[in-house]
């Protein structure tokens, strides 16, 4: 069994061979057709410039030149299928040597400045966890994974995500199909407005289909006895029949031909994805259950939509000069106008149902691809929480997903061990980080993903953080008003279904000693009384004082050494609390005299 790194790898080059290989086949074409074109040129001169030739024999360089042009259309488009494979896995192996920042969905647009962890954990934004993370292909798909980083899910929920993120995870078939399908799917479904098209009221009555069919048929009976002599009256009458009926009903049918065109070619785009996933053999039963919601009774949910782009294209026939004609004596645009409402009436509903079952294989698939590329990630293991279950959080050699090489470190939070972590240390030791470092896994657990760790357990927990708390000069807001208000916001947090998992960075830092001392161990105490459990890093040596006899707070800190006026950082964490400051040394190394 290959590795997935060496898997990865020889696809990407033999996708790369592939572009080669059509790129030579292009230009080989590319010539044949230049080469084709003269032949056809040399025969058109001896047929009409010479006289030689009959005009019949320019129908073999037409016939060739014709023949070519669908060939070279064919290799153009498995080209760009090859281009955007060959993308697809060489992002692959640029997040496994995390080199990814800038090059995949960033998700700025979730990273909502007021949520209790998004910014202090970098969820989003260049180089963060969800560009880390995401390979959707629709939006549908990356909301719904922002909403598993943004939302921590019960022990249930995240256990049965769990089974069918490990199903999909060796599907590398799959995700390399869902990648190559189009390069505007990303960006062509708009999930709200296509649901609200398909369940809006129908505009149109009943009864415009059988009154146009029969229109047309007297059209058609009208026309039929002008050809057998009758005159053209009965036919003047029909047409000026079905003028009226148009006319009549002309704002409703303009509001619903005029509408469908956006919601067909978005889901154009989205039968592409359908087709692909309904096809899949998926054995998990939440996988399973998905994809018989694309399925649905009858015909799946890509050849419904088949079935509204052929109406749709249909209604472009009558667009053209000379059928709009007979189009309108066929009682085309009403005809075309029902067509519609009956596929709403029967598939409308049935578009939110398709955009769910999208959106959530798609963020399966997104944290699958993680799991294959990281098999060196261990599977958390979710315990029930809730009420009169204290929680837990427990980590063998946990490291940070978005810094290679990281330093391991262990942590044990509740059960028979401390619930908050005075974490004690000198400036760049790596305080923050290890905050930083606990939150980020919590989060990839709770989605139902691998954690960057040797073992991990937890019961579900609310996280909230004070790791990017920042003054406002537009809000007129002090940082220390800005840490005060988002400690209040926690402690209502530590209210809700999870136990608070709070990560508060230089707790206070701000105010000073005295208040900070007071203000500290209140809040810290409080949060205990309320079942939550954490980490508190300090510059400030006397808060370490808090962990007391009681074993509910313990001390462990970070240490650096000065050797040759050099500092020197092993981000280890240890027990107890850091023996020396290294402010000074940090001052002289960037040339203040102190």
């Amino acid at each position: 069994m290959k590795s997935p790194r060496e898997e990865i790898t020889r696809r990407l080059e033999a996708r790369r061979a592939a572009v080669a290989r059509l790129d030579r086949a292009d230009a080989r074409i590319a010539w044949g057709r230049l080469a084709i074109f003269a032949a056809g040129a040399a025969v058109a001169w001896l047929a009409w410039g010479e006289h030689r030739l009959s005009a019949g024999w320019l129908l073999a360089p037409l016939a060739a030149f014709v023949a070519l042009a669908v060939v070279h259309d064919r290799v153009l488009s498995a080209r760009a299928r090859a281009r955007r494979a060959v993308e697809f896995h060489a992002a692959a192996l640029a997040r496994m040597d995390g080199a990814f920042a800038g090059a995949g969905d960033a998700g700025e647009r979730f990273a909502d400045p007021a949520h209790p962890y998004a910014l202090d954990l970098d969820l989003f934004g260049r180089g963060s966890l969800f560009e880390l993370l995401c390979a959707a292909r629709t939006r549908p798909g990356a909301e719904r994974l922002a909403a598993w980083l943004l939302h921590p899910a019960p022990a249930a929920e995240v256990r049965a995500r769990q089974r069918a993120i490990a199903s999909l995870a060796p599907r590398l078939d799959l995700r390399e199909d869902l990648a190559v399908l189009g390069e505007d799917v990303r960006a062509g479904v708009d999930a709200a407005g296509l649901s609200a098209w398909g369940e809006a009221p129908p505009l149109v009555p009943a009864f415009v289909r059988p009154a146009a069919l029969a229109l047309a048929a007297l059209a058609v009976a009208a026309a039929f006895a002008w050809g057998a002599g009758l005159g053209p009256a009965p036919l003047l009458l029909v047409l000026l029949g079905e003028w009226a009926f148009s006319r009549g009903l002309r704002d409703r049918m303009a509001r619903v031909l005029g509408g469908v065109e956006r919601p067909a070619a978005e889901l154009r785009v989205l039968a592409l994805l359908l087709e692909r996933l309904e096809a899949e053999p998926l054995e998990d039963a939440r996988l399973a259950a998905l994809q018989a919601s694309l399925r649905g009774a009858g015909a799946p949910a890509s050849g419904r939509i088949a079935a509204l782009v052929r109406v749709v294209a249909r209604m472009e026939w009558s667009r053209n000069q000379f059928f709009a004609p007979v189009a309108f004596a066929l009682a085309w645009a009403p005809l075309h106008a029902a067509a519609v409402e009956r596929w709403r009436a029967a598939s409308g509903r049935g578009i939110r149902r398709w955009l769910e079952a999208v959106a959530e294989l798609e963020a399966l698939s997104s944290l699958a691809g993680y799991a294959h590329e990281h098999p060196e990630d261990a599977w958390p293991e979710l315990l029930d929480g809730g009420p009169g279950r204290a929680p837990i959080l427990e980590g063998e050699a946990l490291r940070h997903p978005l810094l290679p090489g990281a330093v391991p470190n262990d942590l044990r939070l509740g059960g028979d061990g401390p619930r908050v972590l005075l974490v004690s240390g000198s400036n760049m030791s790596g305080k923050s980080t290890y905050l930083r470092t606990v939150g980020v896994n919590v989060v990839l657990a709770l989605a139902g993903a691998p954690v960057r760790a040797a073992r991990m357990r937890l019961t579900p927990v609310q996280p909230g953080a004070t790791l990017r708390i920042q003054d406002s000069l537009q809000a007129g807001k002090s940082r220390f008003y800005a840490e005060i208000t988002r400690l209040k916001e926690l402690v209502d947090l530590s209210a809700g279904p999870f136990a608070l998992l709070f990560l508060l960075d230089e707790i206070l830092h701000g105010t000073n000693s005295h208040d900070r001392r007071i203000g500290a161990e209140a809040i810290v105490r409080g949060l205990l009384a309320r079942g939550a459990l954490g980490l508190v890093t300090t510059h400030d040596l006397a808060l370490t004082e808090l962990a007391g006899a009681d074993g509910a707070l313990a001390n462990g800190h970070f240490e650096d050494q000065v050797k040759d006026g050099e500092i020197a950082f092993d981000y280890r964490l240890r027990p107890g609390v850091v023996a020396h400051s290294n402010a000074l040394a940090l001052m002289r190394a960037v040339g203040l005299s102190v």
